[in-house]
């Protein structure tokens, strides 16, 4: 008889079109945002705050972030799962990655909304 340990891994094709998926999506942001960027007409803050003043650019920005989160997420569960065997620490350190990326999704949001 096989003995199967489930480890709580999440490996296979879902996560694997996911993080495919979010990559694609943050390569074409960062050429447009790259192409809308050189089109200012100066580096300057009033430009700058131009071109974020637009809700639509604020919310691709913000899903760019959320995608980066994400494609972090299952990038960094995977290597926890590979590389840390002792389940406790592995567990806090899942939680910690946890409440740091969230932190970040809240913190750009925040950034993008109080323009």
């Amino acid at each position: 008889m096989v003995k199967r340990i489930v480890v709580g891994a999440h490996y296979g094709l879902r996560d694997w079109i996911a993080q495919r998926a979010t990559a694609v999506y943050m390569a074409v942001y960062t050429i447009l945002f790259a192409a809308a960027a050189l089109g200012l007409p100066e580096m300057s803050y009033p430009a700058w705050h131009g071109l974020f003043s637009n809700g639509l650019v604020r919310f691709l920005t913000l899903l760019f972030f959320f995608a980066l989160i994400y494609h972090a997420w299952i990038g960094v569960r995977d290597i926890y799962m590979d590389y840390i065997k002792p389940v406790g620490i592995r567990l806090a350190l899942h939680v910690v990655t946890i409440f740091v990326l969230v932190g970040y999704a809240g913190w750009a949001a925040q950034i993008l909304w109080r323009l």
